[in-house]
């Protein structure tokens, strides 16, 4: 039996992958509607769509810990796992949200730092705060908006130590 989804008459292949320099754009698109469809719990980009595809192109996908997962040539859930066990990013496109396909991306992290994960998400995000902790994760540290953005955000950890 196979672990394939269907939305809308097409099927899903859930199977992460590396993301490679053509993804850039698809990437980054991703992460835009991601991001812009979580306002206003979480604060829109403070950066330009240009400067968010340019920095995925050269700053994010050329590091190598990158993992997506595609459907029908667009890139619906994205994973970037920083060395030593950072979780910077992890989005899903709002129209496949719910599927399993952030949970299948944990798992790849988890997998690759079996000692343990780190990231940051914002305070007010409850969805993705509940996402962590039913992975897992314990909130082990708060802060008043050091970040970019100037919006608190809460420090999560696997295992809990």
């Amino acid at each position: 039996m196979s672990d394939t989804r269907h939305v809308e008459g097409s099927p899903i292949e859930p199977a992460p992958r590396r993301a490679r320099p053509d993804d850039a754009g698809r990437v980054a698109q991703t992460w835009l509607r991601s991001r812009r469809s979580s306002v206003p719990e979480i604060p829109s980009p403070v950066h330009s769509d240009s400067e968010v595809i340019e920095w995925f192109a050269t700053v994010v996908l050329p590091a190598g810990g990158t993992w997506v997962i595609d459907h029908a040539d667009v890139v619906v859930a994205l994973l970037v796992l920083e060395p030593a066990g950072w979780i910077d990013q992890l989005y899903v496109d709002p129209d496949f949200a719910g599927r399993g396909l952030g949970s299948r991306l944990v798992a790849v992290a988890k997998a690759a730092a079996p000692g343990g994960l780190e990231l940051w998400t914002f305070q007010a995000n409850v969805r993705a705060r509940r996402f962590y902790e039913r992975h897992g994760f314990v909130a082990v540290g708060m802060t008043d908006g050091d970040n970019e953005e100037g919006a608190p955000d809460v420090r999560y950890r696997w295992p809990a130590m």
